[in-house]
């Protein structure tokens, strides 16, 4: 167990080590400059005061010194937990910038990701053993699952948004609301979070559905199925075996698809101006904010390769057939 898990160690720091050098190099390769746009913000007339600003900041940036140079300094920075200074927000730290808008997005994106995959493997084990459900209700998953994030969001907000005007389509809370500990704010903040939790929720359960609805059907039809079948082994602990068998394929699905999830919770928060990580996103790209970008990146790299690292302990846990290759290895 202590070589997989070194294995999985050295991949992972590998992994690390190849996104965050590309999300460094990125920025870099937009067009336009970044102290230029900051400095045009200022409104300044004499070009002389133009010329002194422009310098100073961006020797303050560190954006005169060769590529190789940089990148070294912001791998020393990065290793002591300096993000840098926002372009767009100076002179708020990105540690800071990136502080305030992380809850709302995993409050939007941790419960969309565990209540799609509990509620979408439950529901295709359901419909692959009701024809009617299955012939009716989940060519409706094939819709979803096939729906981009940014589709959906836009099809919720217009729907339930602006025709039926039963929730608010853009913000994180109400407009006229500062954010405080009581009801009527809580209140706020569901009536806001809930569009942008379903677009991502049904979307991602409709792909579930139809994972684990493939799967039962095929273990249902395996040998071993047929063998308990055979010895009079009831229909229910045919089926519970089943499940267990295609749950596993769904963890590792879980773990394969947190990118994507995460990629469509970025979209969808632009779609309905909520203040989390990829609102923010697009705000550092439309003021060429190198640093925020790096920063926001590397909260995400972080955070989906910690989120595999555990996806590939609960899979040891809950397969016996990975615990005994283990024990062979060792």
């Amino acid at each position: 167990m202590r070589r997989y898990f070194g294995r999985k160690l050295l991949i992972y720091g590998l992994t690390f080590f190849a996104a965050v050098t590309i999300n460094w190099l990125i920025p870099r390769l937009m067009p336009g400059d970044p102290v230029a746009s900051m400095v045009s913000r200022a409104n300044l007339t004499q070009p002389e005061a133009v010329a002194a600003m422009q310098a100073y900041y961006t020797g303050l940036f560190g954006l005169d010194l060769p590529a190789w140079q940089q990148y070294l300094n912001f791998w020393g920075a990065l290793l002591r937990g300096d993000l840098g200074i926002s372009i767009w927000l100076f002179p708020t730290p990105v540690a800071d910038v990136i502080t305030r808008a992380v809850p709302y997005t995993l409050g939007l994106l941790v419960p969309a990701i565990l209540l799609s995959w509990w509620a979408g493997n439950r529901f295709g084990a359901f419909a692959a053993r009701r024809r009617l459900l299955d012939n009716t209700v989940l060519p409706v998953g094939y819709i979803l699952t096939a729906t981009p994030y940014m589709w959906l969001a836009i099809l919720l907000a217009w729907g339930l948004g602006i025709v039926a005007g039963i929730f608010p389509v853009a913000g994180g809370y109400s407009y006229a609301m500062r954010p405080n500990l009581s009801w009527e704010f809580a209140g706020s903040l569901a009536l806001h979070w809930f569009l942008p939790f379903l677009s991502l929720f049904l979307v991602a359960f409709g792909g579930w559905a139809i994972g684990m609805r493939n799967m039962i059907i095929y273990e249902l039809e395996a040998d071993y199925s047929s063998y308990l079948a055979a010895l009079g082994a009831p229909r229910r602990l045919i089926r519970r075996y089943a499940f267990r068998n295609a749950v596993l394929p769904q963890i590792t699905g879980l773990a394969l698809q947190l990118g994507v999830l995460v990629a469509g919770a970025l979209v969808t928060e632009v779609v309905f101006s909520y203040p989390g990580l990829g609102s923010l996103i697009l705000k550092a790209i439309q003021n060429q904010d190198f640093f925020l970008l790096q920063g926001i990146f590397l909260f995400i790299v972080t955070g989906v390769l910690i989120a595999n690292f555990v996806i590939d302990i609960v899979y040891v846990l809950v397969d016996p057939r990975t615990r005994a290759g283990m024990g062979a290895e060792a």
